[in-house]
This record gives C-alpha cells, sequence and structure tokens, in this order.
C-alpha cells in the first residue's frame, strides 16, 4: 500500500475518533441534564497565580450538594462535590486580566468560604442568583457565616 494511502486512512480514523469524542461528550452532557438543570460553572483549582489554574465545567444542584463536572471529561461521576452548610457567600468580583480569556464570557467570579478554607467559582450572573438562593434554602440552623 503506498504512504498516501496509509496517511489518508489514518487522517480517516483519527476524524472518526475525534467525531466519536464529540458526540459522547453531547450524550454525556444531555444525561446530566436529567436529574436536574445544569448550568457552567468553572472553579479554581490552583490560586498559586493571579487569573490562572481555572477549569471549565458544569455545576447540578443535587439535594443539599453541588456537583461539579469537568467540560471535557466522559465521566459520569462529579469531579467534586461540595456539601451546602459547607459553604458560605464571600462576594463577587468580576475577572481581570488573564481570566477574561480563560472563563465563559459574561462571568463573574464567586468567592466562598468552606470548612477547608477559600473557595473560588465563576457563573453567569442568573446562575449566582440561583446559586445564593440555593444557599439560602438550606435547612435553619445551618452554619453560615453572611
Amino acid at each position: 500500500m503506498p504512504v498516501w494511502q496509509w496517511l489518508l486512512d489514518s487522517a480517516g480514523i483519527v476524524l472518526v475518533l475525534v467525531l466519536c469524542y464529540g458526540i459522547a461528550l453531547i450524550v454525556r452532557r444531555r444525561l446530566l441534564a436529567r436529574h436536574g438543570g445544569t448550568f457552567e460553572l468553572s472553579y479554581r483549582i490552583r490560586t498559586g497565580r493571579a487569573g490562572r489554574g481555572w477549569l471549565l465545567g458544569l455545576g447540578r444542584y443535587s439535594g443539599d450538594t453541588l456537583e461539579w463536572f469537568r467540560i471535557f471529561s466522559l465521566s459520569p461521576r462529579p469531579k467534586r462535590v461540595w456539601q451546602r452548610g459547607q459553604l458560605a457567600y464571600a462576594g463577587r468580583r468580576d475577572p481581570s486580566g488573564v481570566e477574561q480569556m480563560s472563563l465563559y464570557a459574561d462571568h463573574v467570579v464567586v468567592s466562598c468560604t468552606t470548612d477547608y478554607g477559600q473557595l473560588e467559582l465563576a457563573m453567569d450572573p442568573s446562575s449566582l442568583t440561583g446559586f445564593q438562593s440555593w444557599l439560602e434554602a438550606g435547612p435553619p440552623g445551618g452554619v453560615r457565616q453572611w
């Protein structure tokens, strides 16, 4: 078989694999949305350098937990889970510098305090309203610092 046919076959296989991956991501997102509405939620995993360490993802409320899924993962399980009673809203700010290019358009950065320290999330303003409502809707007697 000539080299050009081998290269063409290889390119076709790569194209099919990329297409299958894209379809799997779409199916995964649909399956995640079945169990409750999902919203775009970015999570800052590393806070060492200003504006760096953001991972794009999806958020989903599941009872008293907020589940976070990586956007380009095929795993049906959340990568992070936060309990409502352990989160406290600390404030919001607009993305600055490199963050503007790292995050979805029109998202705001939300600071929360947890039992383990500071947590930064990014979401759009309407999702922030839902997030604040979800936090306030917790059972009475929950430990919160407003």
